[in-house]
C-alpha cells in the first residue's frame, strides 16, 4: 500500500493547499510536518536552512512512510528544493511564486509580489520573473510580519487589520497595480483581509491548486485514508493544535529531529 502524502512547511502556511489537495485527492492520506520551533524561516542564513529543512524532511519523511513530499514554503523551495531532490528517493513537489499566472492575468500589465524578505530577494525569483513576466513591472513587497498574523489567525486569535494595511500599502501606491502574487502558503490564509486592505478590486494569485494539481501527476497510485490525517511539529502545543484541527489532521506530535 503506498504512502501517505506529506505537507511540510515551517509553520501553518502550508495548511492553505490542504483544501486544493482534498478536492483533487478527496480520498487521500495527508500527513502535515511543520518546525514551527524554528518560526521563521524567510530571516534566518541559507546555509543553516539547507540544512535545517534537510534534517526536518528526512526525519519526517522516515515517520510518515510518505510515497510523495509536498513542500508547500516558498522560502524552502526556492532554497533546498535541489537538495532535497537529490537526498530523497520519493518525488518532491515545491512551491514557487505564481508569478506564470499572475502575468497571464493582469491586464495593466504591472503585478505586486507578496512575499517573505527572503523569496523577494533570492534569485531564484528574479529568474521566474525573467522567464514569465519580463514584459511586466513588479513591484515586490516584503511582508515577513504577515506569517505571524496568518499564524495567530488559525491559533484563535484575531489578526491586527492595522499590520496588514501597513504591510500592503507600498503595493497600493501604484495605481496602475491589478494583480498580487500571494508569494508565501501562509498569505492565502488571509486571503480576506488582504483584498479588504486593498483600495481597489486586485486580483489576488496564490500557488495552491498549482501544488495539488503537480501532486497529482506525480503518484502512482493516490494513497487511500483509512485513518484520520495526521499531522507532526518540531513544538507541539495547543496553538498548534487548534491551528490544524479544521483541516482534519490529528493532534500534532513531536517530530524528533536528529
Amino acid at each position: 500500500m503506498p504512502g501517505p502524502i506529506l505537507i511540510f512547511d515551517s509553520g501553518v502556511g502550508g495548511l492553505s493547499v490542504v483544501p486544493p489537495m482534498r478536492q483533487r485527492l478527496p480520498d487521500v492520506a495527508l500527513v502535515y510536518a511543520c518546525d514551527n520551533a524554528m518560526l521563521p524561516y524567510g530571516t534566518r542564513p541559507d546555509a543553516w536552512l539547507v540544512e535545517r529543512i534537510l534534517a526536518v524532511c528526512d526525519a519526517a519523511v522516515s515517520v510518515s512512510g510518505c510515497s510523495v513530499l509536498v513542500v508547500a514554503c516558498n522560502t524552502a523551495s526556492t532554497l533546498a528544493l535541489d537538495a532535497l531532490r537529490a537526498r530523497l528517493t520519493i518525488p518532491v513537489v515545491g512551491t514557487v511564486p505564481a508569478i506564470k499566472p499572475a502575468a497571464a492575468l493582469s491586464r495593466s500589465r504591472h503585478i505586486g509580489l507578496l512575499a517573505t524578505s527572503a523569496t523577494v530577494s533570492r534569485p531564484y525569483t528574479d529568474r521566474l520573473i525573467e522567464a514569465f513576466a519580463a514584459g511586466c513591472r513588479v513591484t515586490r513587497v516584503a511582508a515577513d510580519s504577515l506569517v505571524k498574523e496568518a499564524e495567530r489567525m488559525l491559533a484563535g486569535d484575531a489578526p491586527d487589520p492595522d499590520v496588514i494595511r501597513a504591510v500592503t500599502a507600498p503595493l497600493w501606491q501604484h495605481q496602475d497595480l491589478d494583480t498580487v502574487v500571494l508569494g508565501c502558503t501562509h498569505f492565502p490564509l488571509l486571503r480576506e483581509r488582504i483584498a479588504a486592505a486593498a483600495p481597489r478590486k486586485i486580483q489576488l494569485v496564490d500557488s495552491s491548486d498549482a501544488i495539488a494539481k503537480r501532486t497529482v501527476q506525480v503518484l502512482d497510485t493516490a494513497p487511500l485514508r483509512h485513518e484520520k490525517d495526521r499531522s507532526l511539529a518540531t513544538s507541539p502545543d495547543a496553538r498548534l493544535a487548534r491551528a490544524v484541527s479544521p483541516f482534519g489532521f490529528t493532534e500534532p506530535q513531536l517530530l524528533t529531529v536528529g
